[in-house]
């Protein structure tokens, strides 16, 4: 079984629900305190040791590309004037051992088109998805480190998943799932987005995903769905024919950074656990806290 190398970030999306911060600026970038928040995933999966790390971009998106390389003048700049620190902070944004890959969405057809166009990458090797937008606190273990350990001893396809609210299922991918071991389900059907009253379950996909190269195959024949997009949640359910796919409920906690609250949560808990802000934060929360209710 080859080990997971290759990580694939989908980052061509146009990010509306943060205009007009992202009129120009790509929605990855927004920053979670110092760091954005594709760097964040990316930090996930190297931790889960991937070393090649394949960007699909879009318009508007260059900075993402910038911020992985690179930066001459400011490396010089920081070395003249004695910051050492900040100097090696910019430079291990990457580690040497570490490749990045940018290709070209040139239409935004949908999550799983963007999947699809890594396929000259990734090759035959089975590969992970990282959606940035997802924020997860592992807690000591990134999801991804965890479902690369399943994805070890079991040797399928893991989508990442946790439970929501009922009312909520129309926002995602939802798998109803038989229990195998603990934490760990087979997936027995997966549906896009569906109404609350005609889900099969609250159990929905979120934006971590390990797969073989067989979904490739099958996101090449596969039609637009929900949205008019190629959806990767319909080429998931063709490859439940095919071979068995896990659903694997991770630990730790998510932060939906697509919506402007759950950006603005990940923001004060992760400022909480900075270790050069959060003593002088928590204070700062507390006096705001006592002056509101005066």
């Amino acid at each position: 079984m080859k080990k997971i190398r290759k990580a694939v970030f989908p980052v061509a999306g146009m990010g509306t629900r943060f205009l007009p911060a992202t009129k120009a600026n790509a929605k990855e970038m927004l920053p979670v305190v110092d760091k954005p928040l594709i760097q964040y995933a990316v930090e996930e999966a190297i931790e889960a040791g991937m070393d090649q790390l394949i960007f699909i971009t879009g318009r508007n998106k260059n900075s993402i590309m910038d911020h992985f390389d690179k930066a001459y003048e400011l490396e010089t700049e920081l070395e003249a004037r004695g910051k050492d620190k900040l100097l090696e902070l910019v430079r291990n944004i990457v580690p040497s051992h570490v490749s990045c890959i940018f290709i070209r969405q040139a239409e935004a057809l949908g999550l799983g088109h963007a999947v699809l166009c890594a396929q000259p990458a990734v090759d035959q090797e089975p590969f992970a998805v990282i959606l940035a937008d997802d924020l997860i606190d592992g807690n000591g273990k990134s999801s991804l480190a965890q479902m690369v350990e399943q994805f070890e001893r079991h040797g399928s396809s893991i989508v990442g998943v946790e439970n929501v609210l009922p009312e909520e299922t129309d926002k995602y991918g939802i798998v109803k799932a038989t229990s195998i071991e603990n934490a760990v389900s087979k997936v027995e059907t997966i549906v896009e987005k569906p109404d609350p009253s005609d889900a099969p379950s609250t159990l929905a996909v979120v934006g971590r995903y390990i797969l073989t190269p067989r979904i490739l195959q099958l996101l090449n024949t596969t039609g637009r769905g929900a949205g008019g997009e190629i959806q990767l949640t319909d080429a998931i359910a063709k490859l439940l024919d095919l071979e068995r796919v896990l659903a694997y409920e991770f630990t730790g906690k998510r932060y939906d950074c697509g919506s402007k609250l759950g950006y603005l949560e990940a923001t004060v808990e992760f400022a909480l656990k900075h270790p050069e802000l959060k003593d002088d934060f928590k204070a700062y929360l507390k006096e705001l806290a006592c002056t509101k209710q005066s």
